[in-house]
């Protein structure tokens, strides 16, 4: 998935917790799946991306996830509207993170 080039629309998924407010989350949506970059995980779960980066590499050397078919890099345009090359992970692999960091 690495080499292709994925059509990007951009999508907000709200997820919304206690009175104290709401999380926004910037979605890209490709090829019938969502994809966010490690940072974005880590606000999804609640947790730091360190937390994020060792879940994946333990995703990815348990054989887990393929990560070629699982990541793909993409532009991404940060808050100080310059465009960087951002690796960005599916919804397979956003959802086994997210049961590691939920057991």
């Amino acid at each position: 998935m690495k080499n292709q080039k994925l059509e990007i629309s951009k999508g907000e998924v709200v997820i919304y917790k206690s009175k104290s407010g709401s999380i926004r989350l910037d979605v890209k949506l490709a090829n019938e799946t969502a994809w966010l970059n490690q940072h974005q995980i880590a606000i999804l779960f609640g947790t730091q991306r360190p937390a994020i980066t060792k879940h994946l590499s333990n995703i990815f050397d348990s054989k887990e996830l393929n990560r070629k078919s699982v990541c793909s890099i993409l532009e991404h345009t940060a808050s100080d509207g310059k465009t960087y090359k951002t690796m960005f992970y599916n919804l397979d692999a956003i959802i086994s993170v997210g049961y590691r960091v939920n057991s």
